[in-house]
């Protein structure tokens, strides 16, 4: 070897970042997910999600398939829609870390009081139930299947139309629209579609307390503090500017698919905030290609903690999980498709499945409140069969 190429050679050592290719060795698939060599099973290692440097491990047996796992790090699911939820509409937290609270609310009836949250932004995903939001900028008709985004510091009232069950994930950080990059802004859905609250005609009467007075508890460090008000707090007549409560259904938005690959769970990805994305898995044509994957595939979650809300359909990656529930990776231990995933999806065309998901940078932690409601065989469920 020269000794211009061994060089080159240990400058690349030293910095694989920069390096224009990969590396190899023995059998592998030229493209990840498509026509896997036989006998293997792919996992992608890779960083920053699904957008770093990855490589790609055939295995001669599945990753998740251990005999035991002792220690706190191991894959857990809940059925978080028996949480009781908290007053006033407020969830009650299952997972938490310092950027994002995901908890359940239950309403079944309207809110006695007006709440602002000063702490952070919300996105309610409306699990069942419909009703009326009422904001400081109007009001906002929801139903089953919307997310609701209301920002830090609006006021706000849930008037529901019938028992509402709400997913609730509260951003320490403001909440936006990822990049569409080369897409083009409407890819997934048109900004437009999203809904925007409308100012009622005349002054708001309805929400005061016995004694004629309107109670709005506003929450900071995690404290409710109480104000109260001679007539209803949200009482604008005109409002303009770029920031509102915002309502978006899942119907529509439309999944970016390839249908000659599978693609990574990131461009499913509906919103971003400082630290996590919440992404949305929707009813999609399967790749046809033949060959192509269409399971998700191996990995271990190296940088992120993975929380999944299943909200309906057939979840064609999973067995024993229903709608309602939630599973929790944590980052470092694999996870990939049940091993009846591939076989149950030889024959469909499409899936069937509606569910959130939330990625997180740091580490969650459960809450105590939860640990009732978990279903304690799911840290096995990949040992049920693993034929292929």
């Amino acid at each position: 070897m020269s000794k211009d190429i061994l060089e080159v050679n240990m400058a690349r050592n030293k910095n694989t970042s920069s390096s224009p290719f990969g590396w190899s060795q023995g059998k592998y698939s030229i493209q990840p997910h498509v026509r896997v060599p036989d006998g293997t099973y792919e996992e992608e290692h890779g960083r920053q999600g699904f957008f770093g440097r990855a490589s790609h491990l055939y295995h001669l047996h599945p990753p998740t398939g251990w005999l035991r796992i002792e220690g706190p790090l191991k894959p857990r699911a809940y059925q978080v829609v028996q949480l009781s939820g908290e007053a006033d509409g407020q969830s009650q937290v299952f997972l938490k870390n310092a950027d994002v609270q995901l908890g359940i609310a239950k309403l079944q009836s309207e809110m006695k009081i007006f709440a602002r949250n000063a702490d952070g932004d919300e996105v309610r995903f409306v699990h069942e139930g419909s009703g009326k939001l009422e904001t400081d900028y109007g009001d906002l008709d929801y139903r089953k299947g919307d997310y609701l985004i209301i920002p830090r510091g609006t006021t706000y009232r849930f008037v529901p139309q019938s028992p509402n069950i709400q997913l609730v994930v509260e951003s320490a950080s403001e909440v936006q629209l990822p990049e569409r990059g080369m897409l083009g802004r409407h890819a997934q859905f048109d900004p437009m579609v999203m809904r925007v609250p409308l100012l009622p005609e005349g002054e708001r009467k309805t929400g005061a307390n016995e004694q004629g007075e309107f109670e709005l508890k506003i929450k900071r460090e995690g404290e409710w503090t109480r104000v109260f008000y001679p007539w209803n707090p949200m009482n604008a007549v005109g409002w303009k500017g770029d920031l509102s409560p915002l309502a978006l259904h899942v119907d529509d938005i439309r999944p970016i698919i390839s249908p000659r690959f599978h693609l990574p769970p990131s461009v499913h990805t509906t919103f971003i905030a400082a630290n996590f994305v919440i992404c949305s898995f929707l009813p999609r044509p399967l790749e046809s290609e033949p060959g192509a994957m269409k399971v998700p595939f191996y990995h271990r979650n190296i940088d992120f903690d993975e929380v999944l809300f299943y909200h309906s359909g057939n979840f064609f990656s999973r067995e024993g999980i229903s709608s309602g529930a939630v599973t929790w990776h944590p980052q470092g231990i694999h996870h990939g498709p049940h091993p009846n995933a591939a076989h149950h999806v030889q024959d469909k065309s499409h899936t069937e499945e509606i569910a959130v998901m939330v990625d997180t940078y740091s580490p969650l932690q459960s809450v105590s409140c939860v640990e009732p409601f978990e279903i304690k065989e799911y840290v096995m469920s990949w040992r049920a069969d693993q034929k292929r």
